[in-house]
């Protein structure tokens, strides 16, 4: 299964912290408050001894409990199923919103909001919490509660972070939709979850046009007869259909409730949300997260890995319906630190518009997918030096790996090569990340400084063995909180999806690797990985050569089956603007991964397309573009963001 590493091996260091950014770091802080000279030996201690860490990450946080715990964690059902914070109440929004009241955070701003539109909204930690209170009270006074599910269906307004939050408050479980979903994708996610409630929109506005959601909510709904009321938010000021006695306007739904009403209390390991992610095959699974898991290992991320203080502003590129979503609301209000929530396509009316949010509101944590600024490359330098950016102090990415290039122009162009790219990545069953930058050690491109405090992560051979300077499978050894608590209705998919390869070992699915240096690499999905004569390759090294040559924006590779070798590459390359596709480009591209990569590696095939399969959170379908180039069944399509994409696949073959 290993074998020596190519990419991304050999790069150097470009970025080492500064004494401003050692001195402010809370990572640093927390270090030296528990004794670690390094980061290594914090790392060592905190899954050693996963109990002390995590109570020291209560108190780092300031989590207040209602009752004190028993038991940090209990085993006792084996590493699978751990028991977190036994025996104690905790409602996660006590500490998000409750416990900042009579206190100097109330008058801090928690959401800066920006339309498409231009329109723009402040709401201080007060202001939220008046507001995600009168909208508990409301879900309250229509029997909504303890355990109901609750559909989040809506733009990034923010009243869905109020929703999100009131949701939590009265004790129901979260239910985060993506907001460009169809029909069959909400009715399929309602379902399962058997909601008794959902949030939706009139509409959004993308790229100037107001895009209707409402219809899209009434036909699914006419598959969930276990919704029993429909909030609707007036955003987009489209006339849309009501059903009497279920659909009521988010106005009228708030009207005359109280601005104070309390926390349910509930139990730490009670279901705070569920979050669907696609899967390779079958239906969706729903993730299942915990007052005590989800928002504490994010928030710990956000603060370790991202250096998140409460005189910081994130701007993270998200949908409430991605992990990222909830991640940012939950950990931003336990850092008692501001949000900046962005409602609209993020190149319109101008490929600067990003650029222009980070200046207007004072950004210094922006968080983008690899693939965005692939897209926003070919645009040059014009649109960012166009805005004042010191604001920044923190870049962030997440959602796929980096390729050099686009890493380096993120780095150089908008960062001005002072202010370090926090490499993330993990998933919606982590809760965050299974490896992470920091702003302590110092940072070569497309890496990672490896995992986070309390993670026992570790890049292993098939037979578990660990390797180092090769590529080989991403495992972790220990739970650690915010590890889901299953799949919804289905323990078993969930044991045989993380825990069946290797024993008492969470095998993520990720190829990855560690370099002579430390330094870590995620490199796609293991069950991406291309077996051309008996080498293994992934998807990612490819691609990375491909997308060196001048005339390429983006590419995926895949693997088909081939009679003499086993598999095949084919690549799919979307060009740059100016170029145009050629049987002479072709065979250049083909040429340019055989003298990087080695002749049986070159693509069989090398197809122009437009665009390329993707998920909202800018995740490339591999296994949907290997699907319609062999004419087979696509699977679930659910989580693209651009489903046309598909037929662009199809016609190129």
């Amino acid at each position: 299964m290993t074998r020596q590493a190519g990419f991304p091996f050999g790069q150097s260091f470009v970025w080492s912290p500064s004494e401003e950014y050692v001195r402010r770091s809370r990572l640093k802080r927390f270090m030296d408050r528990h004794g670690f000279a390094t980061y290594q030996e914090l790392l060592e201690r905190s899954t050693e001894d996963i109990a002390w860490f995590w109570e020291a990450v209560f108190e780092d946080l300031g989590i207040e409990f209602y009752e004190p715990y028993t038991q940090v964690v209990d085993l006792s059902r084996g590493i699978q199923w751990p028991r977190w914070c036994v025996g104690t109440k905790l409602n996660i929004v006590h500490n998000c919103l409750d416990k900042w009241m009579d206190t100097p955070t109330q008058n801090r701003v928690a959401i800066r909001w920006e339309g498409e539109e231009g329109a723009v909204r402040l709401m201080t930690y007060r202001d939220l919490y008046r507001e995600v209170n009168r909208v508990a009270a409301a879900l309250r006074a229509a029997g909504i509660g303890k355990g109901d599910a609750v559909g989040l269906y809506m733009p990034m307004v923010p009243e869905v972070a109020v929703a999100l939050l009131a949701i939590a408050k009265v004790g129901a479980i979260i239910l985060p939709l993506f907001s460009g979903f169809g029909a069959g994708a909400v009715a399929t996610r309602l379902a399962d979850a058997e909601a008794k409630a959902l949030f939706t929109a009139d509409g959004m506005f993308r790229r100037g046009k107001p895009v209707a959601m409402k219809p899209v909510a009434d036909e699914a709904l006419a598959e969930v007869p276990s919704v029993e009321k429909v909030i609707v938010y007036r955003r987009a000021g489209l006339d849309v259909p009501m059903t009497p006695g279920r659909d009521v306007w988010w106005d009228d739904f708030v009207a005359d409730q109280p601005a104070e009403t309390p926390t349910e209390r509930t139990d730490a390991e009670d279901v705070l949300m569920i979050i669907y992610t696609s899967g390779t095959t079958g239906k969706p699974k729903g993730t299942v997260h915990t007052h005590c898991g989800f928002p504490i290992k994010g928030a710990q991320d956000m603060a370790h890995g991202f250096d998140i203080q409460p005189f910081d502003t994130m701007f993270w590129m998200t949908d409430m319906g991605w992990m990222m979503g909830p991640w940012e609301v939950f950990g931003v209000t336990l850092l008692g630190a501001s949000m900046l929530l962005y409602d609209g396509a993020p190149d319109y009316p101008d490929v600067d518009r990003v650029w222009a949010l980070v200046e207007r509101h004072g950004v210094t944590c922006l968080g983008v997918a690899p693939t965005f600024v692939r897209a926003i490359m070919p645009h040059g330098e014009e649109p960012v030096k166009r805005h004042d950016l010191s604001s920044l102090r923190i870049l962030g990415s997440t959602g796929e790996a980096w390729n050099p290039d686009p890493w380096l122009w993120f780095f150089h162009t908008v960062g001005g090569g002072k202010v370090p790219i926090i490499n993330y990545s993990g998933g919606t069953e982590i809760s965050g990340g299974i490896v992470i930058g920091n702003v302590l050690t110092p940072i070569k491109p497309c890496a990672f400084a490896g995992p986070p405090p309390g993670m026992a992560a570790d890049v292993v051979d098939e037979q578990g063995n660990p390797v180092r300077g090769e590529v080989g499978e991403l495992v972790v050894r220990q739970p650690w909180i915010g590890m889901t608590r299953g799949f919804w209705k289905d323990p078993e998919r969930y044991i045989q999806t993380y825990w069946s390869r290797i024993p008492n070992v969470w095998v993520h699915g990720d190829f990855a690797a560690i370099d002579e240096d430390g330094q870590w690499y995620i490199l796609g999905r293991s069950d991406d990985t291309i077996n051309v004569a008996g080498k293994r390759v992934g998807p990612a090294e490819v691609e990375s050569v491909l997308v060196s040559h001048p005339a390429v924006a983006e590419a995926a590779a895949v693997g088909v089956p081939d009679e003499v070798k086993g598999q095949a590459v084919v690549a799919f390359v979307v060009l740059q603007p100016g170029y145009s596709p050629s049987e002479e480009l072709r065979q250049a591209l083909r040429q340019l991964v055989a003298r990087e990569m080695g002749k049986p590696l070159a693509p069989k095939d090398v197809r122009f397309v437009r665009d390329i399969p993707k998920t909202r959170n800018a995740k490339v379908m591999r296994r949907v573009i290997r699907a319609a180039y062999l004419g087979e069944p696509p699977g679930d399509l659910s989580a693209l963001v651009n489903p046309e994409a598909v037929g662009e696949i199809r016609a190129a073959v």
